[in-house]
């Protein structure tokens, strides 16, 4: 492996995946390619920006002429740059549509015009809607139910039509809610720390009584690691764990760790228009790749709520 591409690479998940591979192939060069949005930030990748072997193109990937520039010469792409918080999806669908399907479809045409050896589509387990018992395998039917994950399911769509028209060598993963530092205050997690950090209350949408699996950002990228080195091309594989939390325990267990009372600190704020109850995955197919979670929330809270506590101004 000598080059690797990966757009969002300043984000949340991207940064961890950049940092994680630059140590995983020590001689392999990897560029950023990143438009640098609200939710990205290029002090994500502090511990290894001076690093010669990284490159930070901000571009967007609605650049196409950029695209095509710094696919050249690429052995792995990696796409996880996307616009993801379904709260906002709700208010700014073009957005969503122009950035998760349209960029998709560019990076992927890209890929193919530049023959890249290998590509990574990061997808997600909203594609499956909500499920109330059991969960869902790689070869289950869509259902998304908001432009988030409608826009995420398009954008499978097109990829499905790169695979078989034109043979191109994608991987599709799809994830579980994925936890850890670095994560904007938008999501469930980060909000909440942030919230209390500076004397704010949180909220919660509704009664709170979703159920989510969470998946630890460095189990997601060791995943992604094996599946490189392992994974079969036009596969698609699930990335989950078995760490289901109601949204409401979510906040309760970081209010006991900022010793705050649930009644005094939560206001319950009006429910999406659509809100799933329950996503759940089936990760066997990737555990025969010698993978498998092994972080709770519990086990790594502390880790992220002191992050928080020592970089919460960097969000605006």
């Amino acid at each position: 492996m000598r080059k690797i591409l990966i757009t969002g690479g300043c984000g949340f998940i991207g940064s961890h995946l950049v940092e994680y591979l630059f140590y995983k192939f020590n001689k392999c060069k990897i560029l950023v390619f990143d438009k640098i949005s609200y939710a990205a930030n290029i002090k994500n990748l502090n511990n290894i920006i001076s690093s010669k072997r990284l490159e930070i193109i901000k571009k967007d990937i609605n650049d196409f002429n950029q695209l095509l520039k710094y696919t050249k010469k690429i052995d792995l792409l990696i796409h996880a740059a996307a616009e993801s918080h379904v709260d906002n999806s709700f208010d700014t669908t073009k957005k969503f549509i122009e950035t998760n399907v349209i960029g998709t479809r560019n990076v992927i045409e890209a890929c193919k015009i530049n023959k890249v050896k290998k590509i990574i589509h990061v997808s997600t387990d909203e594609v499956y809607g909500e499920i109330f018992e059991g969960s869902f395998k790689e070869n289950s039917r869509f259902n998304p139910s908001n432009p988030y994950s409608s826009s995420k399911a398009a954008a499978e769509m097109i990829i499905n039509g790169y695979k078989y028209s034109y043979k191109l060598p994608i991987i599709i993963v799809r994830a579980n809610n994925i936890f850890g530092t670095r994560q904007h205050p938008e999501k469930l997690i980060a909000s909440c720390c942030s919230n209390l950090i500076k004397g704010k209350k949180i909220f919660l949408h509704g009664s709170g009584s979703q159920k989510r699996s969470f998946l630890f950002v460095e189990d997601f990228c060791r995943a992604i690691y094996r599946i490189i080195i392992r994974g079969k091309l036009n596969n698609v594989y699930n990335i989950g764990s078995k760490f289901e939390y109601k949204n409401r325990d979510v906040v309760k267990l970081i209010l006991r760790k900022f010793n705050k009372n649930f009644k005094k600190n939560v206001v319950k704020i009006r429910d999406r228009p659509f809100n799933d109850f329950r996503y759940s995955i089936d990760f066997k197919k990737i555990k025969k790749l010698s993978w498998k979670p092994k972080y709770k929330l519990e086990d790594k809270i502390d880790d992220i709520i002191q992050w928080y506590k020592s970089n919460y101004k960097q969000f605006k």
